[in-house]
């Protein structure tokens, strides 16, 4: 059953934004909303590029969090007496909590001090790890994973607008690349890595490892990031006015029917390589990280044109993305075309998450961190909805259609973009 649930644990890939992404973009006038202080008045110093590091790697421990139990379910179930179905609900109860409260709690902390957010975050993530590694029944473990879930979508709000800042407008762009480096680690090793420690320290152990080294990096922020602060305090109701725009909440929509393209194959990619493509259960957790670093080359694609043209770059990604699954069903037969067509899944798959996110973002007029999170939302929403959809698929005709269906839905969103494009001026102003 682990299969079902591997979908929700890549909420959060689409932040990845390597070295390649416009700097511009990340410089907008309208995009953040905070000031440096003291050591970031100087962004090239050795105490940004450390601040910088230390973000990223906060980035490693967070998300890692969310992969982890991915590869504990089994451990954890057996431990705890409960289905390996039952235990795979906290997964889905992460989804749940980012996707109602993401953007309410980023919009009311957009104007907190963004080191001691962080901060703050940071010893939320060790407390309800520490509470997880402890945890005697599934309702425990349950709330050890809701406030964590609270916490992660303010954290990806305001992570990369912070980095920016800190580095100053010549080095945003790398700045906030260095920081998702670290979801980048996550995403790769995040599910072997908690398949191994379950193994060699246990699924307790390994809550209790990320506890301490949350902590860790929490001590490390305290004593080397600037003080980050708004410098033109932005009430809620300023920030919700994005919601008005007809043009950005179409964008939204169309990021919910890209992840519901997404999620309608990828749910069940892992069910389709044992029974289709004849892989070894044993073998799958290591196809899908390849299936992950190959996506990674659909990150620097993607960058050559997402800033420019973003809707159009949507469209492109979403075909090749449709033509990437429907080839892995007609080939899962033959090893060389299958791996070739499960690759260009890959890099359509994983490069239009940042595509979306940059699209979204790009498409409001300010509160770039609300735009973020309600992307965020949006992302869940399709996963949810994608989930539901393969799961027809699969029970009507087979893990070796799905991908046809997934096709199909990618290829609407395709056409879907001409729609939003047409959008007037007036409206997406």
């Amino acid at each position: 059953m682990m299969q079902e649930f591997l979908s929700n644990t890549r909420i959060f890939i689409f932040y990845i934004m390597l070295d390649n992404y416009p700097q511009e973009f990340f410089a907008m006038p309208n995009s953040s909303t905070t000031t440096v202080d003291a050591m970031a008045d100087k962004p090239q110093a050795t105490g940004g590029a450390l601040s910088i590091t230390i973000l990223a790697i906060a980035a490693f421990v967070i998300v890692t969090t969310e992969f982890l139990i991915v590869g504990l379910l089994p451990a954890l179930a057996r431990d705890l007496s409960i289905t390996v179905a039952t235990a795979g609900q906290l997964v889905t109860l992460f989804a749940v909590v980012v996707m109602v409260c993401g953007p309410f709690l980023t919009a009311w902390l957009a104007n907190v001090d963004r080191k001691k957010l962080f901060i703050a975050v940071l010893v939320l993530f060790a407390a309800t790890n520490a509470l997880a590694a402890v945890a005697q029944n599934i309702w425990v473990l349950a709330l050890a994973r809701l406030l964590p879930a609270l916490a992660l979508p303010v954290f990806w709000g305001t992570a990369s607008d912070t980095a920016a800042q800190i580095a100053g407008p010549e080095k945003a762009g790398r700045a906030v690349s260095t920081v998702y480096l670290g979801i980048s680690a996550a995403m790769l090793f995040g599910i072997p890595l908690g398949t191994l420690a379950a193994d060699a320290i246990g699924w307790r152990g390994a809550f209790g490892l990320l506890a301490a080294l949350s902590l860790l990096v929490a001590v490390l922020m305290f004593f080397s990031m600037p003080t980050v602060r708004a410098s033109q305090p932005v009430a809620m109701r300023e920030q919700a006015k994005i919601l008005k725009s007809p043009f950005f909440m179409a964008n939204v929509a169309l990021s919910i029917l890209v992840f519901t393209a997404m999620f309608t194959g990828y749910t069940y990619l892992a069910e389709m390589l044992e029974k289709s493509a004849g892989v070894a259960p044993a073998q799958v957790g290591w196809w899908l990280m390849g299936f992950g670093a190959v996506g990674l080359i659909g990150n620097w694609l993607g960058g050559l044109w997402v800033d420019q043209k973003p809707l159009a770059t949507t469209a492109i990604f979403s075909l090749v993305l449709a033509a990437g699954m429907a080839a892995s069903m007609l080939f899962a037969g033959l090893s060389i075309g299958f791996a070739v067509a499960l690759g260009v899944w890959g890099i359509a798959n994983t490069a239009l998450y940042p595509i979306c996110q940059i699209r979204v973002m790009k498409a409001a007029t300010g509160a770039q961190a609300l735009a973020g999170t309600i992307n965020v939302s949006a992302a869940n929403g399709g996963i949810a909805l994608g989930a539901v959809i393969g799961g027809v698929a699969v029970a009507n005709w087979g893990a070796g259609n799905v991908g046809y269906v997934a096709a199909g839905i990618a290829v609407l969103a395709a056409l879907a973009t001409s729609l939003v494009a047409r959008m007037t001026p007036a409206a997406k102003a």
